[in-house]
This record gives C-alpha cells, structure tokens and sequence, in this order.
C-alpha cells in the first residue's frame, strides 16, 4: 500500500490526486513550489514506472507547470527528481524569479524555509486546487 515519505508528509501540504499521482504544496512561502508524488510503491526512478505512468506523470508535471506559471507569473519554471534526501519518486516545480532569495542558483539546501501563515497557505492551496479542478483526473483532498 502507498505511503508518502514522512519526510514529504511533514514539510507538505497535500492538496489532492491526478490519475497517477499526489499533489502536494510545499510549505516554504519563500517560492510557489508544488511535487508530484507518484502513488506507487517502491518507485524511487521515473524508469521503474510503465511507460503509461511515465506518459500520465509527464502530462501531470506539464499540466501543474502551466497552471503554476500561469498563477504566478515567474520567469522560470524549475521542475526536478533529485531523490538525494527522499528517495521516493517526487517531481519538484518550483516558480522561480529574477528578484528570489537564491536566483540564479538551485533553491535546494540554501536557506531554511520560511512558514506560511494558516490563511496565506490555505488561500494558495484553494488557488491551485481550483484551477487545477477537473483536469486529468484531478480531485482534490
């Protein structure tokens, strides 16, 4: 049976499921920054899916990147499995801008993440989950 990463679960918000997998906001207000949790278990590599999990998932990560752009007017998009630190499959977007903590670099490992407050992060999370509603089989949590 799937379980999310503790980790993933802690740092999270989940804001509900495509056909193929979990859609989590992380709670960092310093980027708009969702992952992609395929929900199968022991998948650690996006080659371990079949090719019609890879297809679903990349239409999935396609999908969130347009909306997430689309919410946020960033000037780039950027989307990553590291599995350094979780080794669960996750896809990282984050909306990245030319005035953000750490442009140009990678916003992983620098700086600590910064709290939403309840009502900014469930107002973000009503955003997403709305625009994303009906599409691909989304539901939302």
């Amino acid at each position: 049976m799937f379980e999310l990463d503790a980790r993933l679960n802690n740092d999270t918000l989940t804001l509900g499921s495509f056909g193929v997998s979990r859609l989590l906001l992380m709670k960092d207000k310093r980027y708009p920054w969702c992952i992609l949790v395929p929900q199968m278990v022991g998948i650690t590599e996006a080659y371990q899916l079949s090719e019609a999990q890879q297809l679903a998932l990349a239409k999935e990560s396609s999908l969130l990147g347009q909306t997430l752009m689309e919410l946020y007017q960033g000037d780039s998009l950027n989307v990553a499995a590291l599995g350094n630190v979780v080794s669960q499959l996750h896809v990282h977007h984050v909306v990245r801008f030319h005035d953000d903590a750490t442009w140009p670099s990678p916003v992983w490992g620098v700086g600590s993440a910064e709290a939403y407050q309840e009502s900014a992060l469930n107002e973000i999370a009503q955003t997403i989950v709305q625009r994303l509603a009906g599409q691909l089989s989304f539901v939302a949590a």
